[in-house]
């Protein structure tokens, strides 16, 4: 039994009426198969809730996991490459090539993990508190970012006591606000 060619358009059949802001899709077009299916998708991206396409900003779970891995490769490969330093410079006259090369590993293991996870963890603290302060405020401007910079710095050094604390969120303000303003005079300055 034949399909039939009006259902399934028949490798590019005319008859098929394309309504405005939609197109053909035929995934099987250069095999040259008489009778299949073609299909009929949206030009424009398609989302669950209309406010979605019009927000030019992701999402709190593409933020969450955006900083955190963000915050994690950034500091294993920082890590990594200080305990590489560390383990070449640690390397004693008598040691054999084997056990420079066990110290050099192990020190860059032990750095790359101890800087990805604290790098992380300010990643994660800080896409979370900016999601908040956006949902809070209803607004996307600078202010939530520099917010969320502060708050991170405190919330990340609250256990050593809130002189700490307050140097760690002036620390993070600030380098929240300078990367802003990094942002800003790239996408000013610099044509892409």
């Amino acid at each position: 039994m034949a399909a039939d060619p009006s259902v399934f358009g028949g490798g590019g059949d005319s008859n098929h009426r394309i309504e405005p802001g939609r197109r053909l899709y035929d995934p099987y077009k250069e095999l040259h198969i008489p009778y299949h299916a073609i299909y009929d998708l949206p030009n424009s991206p398609e989302f669950l809730f209309q406010e979605e396409s019009s927000c030019q900003r992701r999402s709190w779970g593409e933020n969450l996991t955006y900083f955190t891995g963000i915050g994690y490769l950034g500091g294993a490969a920082t890590g990594t490459s200080l305990g590489l330093y560390k383990g070449v410079l640690a390397a004693e006259s008598g040691d054999s090539l084997k056990l420079r090369v066990s110290r050099v590993l192990n020190s860059s293991g032990y750095e790359g993990r101890r800087m990805g996870n604290r790098l992380g963890v300010i990643g994660l603290l800080y896409a979370g508190m900016e999601s908040g302060i956006v949902a809070a405020r209803n607004t996307d401007d600078w202010f939530n970012s520099f917010a969320a910079g502060l708050g991170t710095g405190a919330l990340y050094k609250a256990a050593n006591g809130p002189r700490s604390a307050a140097i760690a969120g002036a620390i993070g303000g600030l380098m929240v606000g300078l990367a802003m303003a990094g942002k800003q005079a790239l996408k000013r300055y610099v044509p892409i």
